[in-house]
């Protein structure tokens, strides 16, 4: 009779519980705070007449759309594994952070158009003084969020909220600099600082948009980390020297969430079945513990005598020594 195809498992602990309400408190106050945000530069815009404050504010149209659809992602991540998606939606974080970064794209190439088409056809300013100080209180409290926002992602292993978190950093980076464009005019009267200060800003959250669609790429392409590879190996060898045991072949992959790793554990041709069963659930079951990061821990048990001749040798990243 055929075996039936279980869903992966996810722990569904009193701490995890508090990780997603954390992560979705945090996802509301990102979503209102932009909403906020985007009002403000807007008005502060139609006041002043302002290039740079207009590319602030299409940059928080952008953080809106893609605020959004990661509170979209957060919720649907969060979703236990079932017969149809047997490892759970948590890859969707890898999406997630592509979709942000394609927006934050979008949006520095129509900042760019905005400022090169406004320095070629004439610039009337006014108000800046008013403007200046809507965008100032703009950029810090877009500032303490994004910190916020990063902080609870790394703290609950979440690239969603990390990901909108360095969303939120850019805006109040981009709002310092429209700030800073406007001062150099009062100062010097000259008013093509306007629309070069909204060109760097452009480039600068074309920048970003290209980092969070990297981070996207590498996530969707199970890009194996050095330094996660290295500290994994560093803890296994450590693990498997305490509870006797060899291992090979360990590859890795991350969700968003959690860390998946699989790995082959070498016993002796004579051991005991459930001898063996039970030192490779010692190490499924402490293996999370030492990473200190959610972890799922897939063993395969080999002949240590003869299993050279199943596979070549292997490190603990897949790759043949």
């Amino acid at each position: 009779m055929a075996a039936s195809v279980r869903p992966a498992p996810i722990t569904q602990s009193a701490r995890f519980t508090e990780e997603v309400r954390q992560s979705r408190f945090a996802m509301r106050l990102s979503l209102i705070f932009g909403a906020l945000m985007l009002i403000g530069k807007v008005t502060a815009y139609l006041v002043t007449g302002s290039t740079a404050i207009l590319s602030d504010a299409a940059e928080s149209v952008v953080h809106v759309i893609a605020v959004g659809f990661a509170t979209f992602a957060l919720w649907l991540s969060t979703r236990p594994a079932n017969q149809r998606f047997l490892y759970g939606y948590e890859r969707i974080t890898f999406f997630s952070a592509g979709f942000e970064g394609a927006m934050i794209i979008v949006a520095a190439f129509a900042i760019l158009y905005a400022a090169i088409h406004r320095l070629l056809t004439g610039l009337q300013l006014e108000h800046l003084g008013m403007g200046s100080l809507f965008v100032l209180a703009a950029g810090f409290i877009n500032a303490a969020l994004g910190w916020y926002l990063i902080r609870t992602g790394r703290r609950n292993h979440s690239l969603i909220l990390e990901a909108d978190g360095k969303h939120v950093l850019t805006d109040s980076w981009t709002s310092f600099g429209v700030v800073l464009g406007l001062g150099l005019i009062m100062i010097t009267g000259w008013k093509p600082f306007d629309p070069i200060c909204a060109i760097l800003i452009g480039l600068n959250i074309l920048w970003s948009g290209g980092m969070l669609m990297w981070r996207s790429a590498r996530g969707l392409l199970d890009y194996s980390d050095p330094g996660l590879g290295r500290d994994l190996g560093q803890k296994l060898d450590s693990l498997c020297s305490e509870l006797g045991l060899h291992y090979h072949g360990v590859r890795f992959r991350t969700t968003g969430y959690r860390l998946m790793v699989e790995l082959h554990l070498l016993f002796p041709y004579n051991s005991p079945v459930g001898d063996a069963h039970n030192l490779a659930t010692q190490l499924e079951e402490r293996l999370p513990g030492v990473l200190g990061i959610p972890t799922e821990v897939v063993t395969h048990l080999e002949s240590l005598e003869d299993h050279g001749h199943v596979h070549r040798d292997e490190h603990y990243t897949g790759k043949p020594i």
